[in-house]
């Protein structure tokens, strides 16, 4: 392995547009949409293309580095550094904040979905409401 690709992943070349996206990535507390992602590597100084950053983070999804999150409010998709945890988000439909649930209220069903013989490949939850910010402002 060269040296500049120590803690890169294997198989995947190391380029700076790559290590752009990864760093805004890894320093995000939240999901980021494609053009916060690109928005955050203009404010750094760095250069690249939107349909770069676009074909980045597919690239990352399929090599399993980020996780795409499908936001059914607004059918934007969000990324994430993927972290091996399992998430659920609460999404205010004023401000589009995201919050981030700490439980799985999934699991308190699993039983009775193993009890029907039903084999789950996976979940997503997203509960939608207003946070306390937009809930005491008159919609």
């Amino acid at each position: 392995m060269k040296e500049e690709q120590k803690g890169w992943p294997s198989g995947m070349k190391k380029t700076k547009p790559r290590e752009s996206v990864l760093s805004v990535l890894e320093q995000a507390d939240k999901p980021l949409s494609a053009m916060e992602i690109y928005s955050e590597i203009e404010k750094d100084g760095e250069s690249a293309w939107r349909s770069t950053v676009y074909r980045i983070l597919e690239l990352f999804v399929k090599k399993g580095l980020v996780v795409k999150i499908a936001m059914m409010s607004n059918d934007m998709a969000l990324y994430e550094l993927n972290r091996f945890q399992h998430k659920h988000y609460a999404v205010c439909l004023c401000c589009h904040k995201i919050l981030s649930m700490d439980n799985c209220p999934v699991e308190k069903f699993m039983p009775k979905i193993k009890d029907d013989d039903f084999r789950v490949m996976g979940h997503n939850l997203e509960i939608y409401g207003y946070c306390g910010e937009c809930s005491s402002v008159s919609i």
